[in-house]
């Protein structure tokens, strides 16, 4: 049973409900069932976290069973990214399946339906099979091949299977009923004629059942206990239904089809079909590009398996679809990350700072704490020296009350280091500010103990010494879709909403202790926000990816725009 310090979500009371009246612990079991046409995207962690969630819950095996019936679309290279995400996300399944593993077995069930008249081979194009199926207030129409004979259909079916037929020419259909209400439920196709190799069967098989039909036999067939789908599968659910009814036999389990609600995130599409666009029209890298909402995506941008559970647990479970906004992926992000990256300093719009009353040619090496928020985390050291880089944006000439950092004749701290003050500064002949001549004293080192160390300034700077000083190239990334709901607007293209300025790459001067930085490292950028290390990264050319931003600025940005 589970454990009850949690509330229950409404799958949870389904299951509960179930093992009230009469399902047994043992009889539990679910699956994650991917087509394997793409890559896994934040929508589907949403369903790995439930499907795997419940099994850990309540100590029940779950499947891994991917959906490949269709090998137009469907390529090796998507099982294998699908494993890795999934991996990746911290769960491991019981069986891993395959829809291709039942075809003979779903074959051999068609045959029984063609037998028990429930199944006929239909010759007609989609078109006119189309123009036959009547809308949601008026029935459709019998084909004219509905009352083939058995032995025909049987003749036929067989023909289709050995490849005899072009594409199109045959399919097989379910002998339901032209006038319900459920379209669906209007003699559906159960088998088509695709002439195309698939990944695993290679050439055995050219024909191929429709998800309708492989779906609820796979589960059937696993013994699946729930079988968990988004709200788009309820008008199926018949039909999932009547599929069972041909062939449960009462000694064995009946799996039920549960729906519950997409979650939709803010500023991202995850129609893979769009995802696809994507990539082929070059608006990014392909489909681990850090913009994207796939989990490879995610991952390799900096996100932590962690974060993107507990955003899972958080949005939780739900009847009806709503719009998360992506802001909330973003907090789980910071909050994990705050946890474990490891603090460091960064230069990214480098301005140059001479303090004129240190020793020329003199360094010293100051302590610095890796993490105050993990006692394990120890700490390093940091060269400092007498010209440093701090941020652009962190001096200006003059200022006002408000504004705490360095500015002409003010102080501010150097972080782990001196208080310094800022005397003059030097311009080019376009009037910038090139460089910034300060005073520091030599008393107020941080962590000293001397009276002059416990000095507060309001200002405390990030800053890295130019002499020690390592380049590397920072990818800085923004939201994808300057709309919050970019598939949202029936007259608009979803592309008219790309923001064309979501990735800015610029060189940044970090501390040498970043010199050994392996890819797949995160690290928080004192000041600055999360990164990690891009696989574009090699030896003595880093790469750095920001993850998120200290604080979501994104809803400010709006309000000015």
């Amino acid at each position: 049973m589970a454990n009850e310090e949690k509330s229950l979500n409404f799958i949870e009371h389904i299951i509960e409900d179930d093992l009230k009246n009469g399902y047994s612990d043992e009889q539990l079991r679910f699956r994650f069932p991917p087509e394997p046409n793409g890559y896994l995207h934040i929508g589907h962690a949403s369903s790995i976290c439930l499907n795997f969630g419940l099994g850990e819950r309540y100590e029940a095996p779950v499947n891994l069973r991917f959906d490949d019936t269709n090998p137009e679309k469907e390529e090796k290279e998507f099982v294998d990214a699908i494993k890795r995400d999934i991996e990746w996300l911290g769960f491991t399944w019981d069986q891993e399946c395959y829809a291709s593993d039942y075809f003979q077995q779903l074959y051999d069930w068609a045959i029984g339906l063609i037998k028990a008249g429930k199944a006929y081979v239909d010759s007609q194009s989609s078109e006119e099979m189309a123009s036959q199926k009547g809308t949601p207030t008026e029935p459709g129409t019998h084909s004219p091949f509905r009352n083939r004979s058995i032995k025909e259909n049987l003749s036929l079916f067989e023909r289709m299977k050995n490849g005899e037929f072009e594409e199109g020419v045959h399919v097989l259909r379910a002998k339901i009923d032209m006038a319900s209400p459920n379209m669906l439920m209007r003699d559906p196709i159960l088998y088509r004629v695709l002439n195309k190799a698939h990944h695993r069967t290679n050439t055995d098989w050219c024909i191929y059942p429709m998800y309708d039909w492989a779906h609820g036999q796979g589960d059937y067939i696993e013994q699946v206990s729930h079988s968990l789908c988004t709200l788009e599968f309820l008008p199926h659910r018949e039909l999932y239904d009547w599929c069972l009814d041909q062939l449960v036999s009462p000694e064995k389990l009946r799996p039920k089809q549960r729906e519950f609600a997409r979650r939709n995130l803010s500023h991202t599409v995850v129609s893979k079909r769009k995802l696809l666009q994507l990539v082929n029209d070059g608006v990014v890298a392909g489909w681990d590009d850090p913009r994207m909402p796939t989990i490879s995506g995610l991952r390799r941008r900096g996100y932590t398996p962690e974060s993107i559970r507990n955003f899972a647990d958080t949005i939780g479970i739900a009847k009806r679809e709503n719009l998360v906004d992506v802001s909330l992926l973003e907090f789980h992000a910071r909050e994990h990350l705050n946890k474990i990256a490891p603090r460091v300093m960064a230069v990214l719009n480098p301005l140059k700072v001479v303090i004129t009353n240190y020793p020329e040619g003199g360094e010293e090496w100051l302590d610095a704490e890796n993490n105050p928020e993990d006692e394990t985390a120890g700490s390093r050291k940091v060269p400092f020296s007498r010209t440093l880089y701090i941020e652009r944006e962190d001096f200006r000439e003059q200022a006002n009350r408000k504004f705490f950092r360095l500015k002409l004749g003010g102080e501010v701290r150097l972080k782990n280091g001196y208080i310094i003050k800022a005397e003059s500064c030097t311009k080019d002949t376009d009037g910038n500010i090139i460089e910034v001549q300060c005073t520091y004293d030599p008393k107020s080192k941080s962590g000293s103990g001397t009276e002059e160390s416990l000095r507060k300034v309001k200002g405390t700077l990030h800053w890295v010494s130019v002499a020690h000083a390592i380049e590397a190239e920072i990818r800085i990334y923004d939201r994808l879709f300057t709309d919050e709901n970019p598939d949202g607007h029936k007259d608009r293209d979803f592309m008219e909403f790309v923001n064309r300025d979501s990735l800015k790459v610029v060189t940044g001067f970090l501390e040498p202790s970043l010199r050994e930085a392996k890819v797949g490292e995160r690290f928080q950028f004192q000041r600055l926000g999360y990164f990690n290390v891009d696989n574009d990264s090699k030896p003595g050319n880093l790469v750095f990816n920001r993850t998120v931003t200290l604080r979501d600025t994104w809803a400010k940005i709006q309000q000015k725009s």
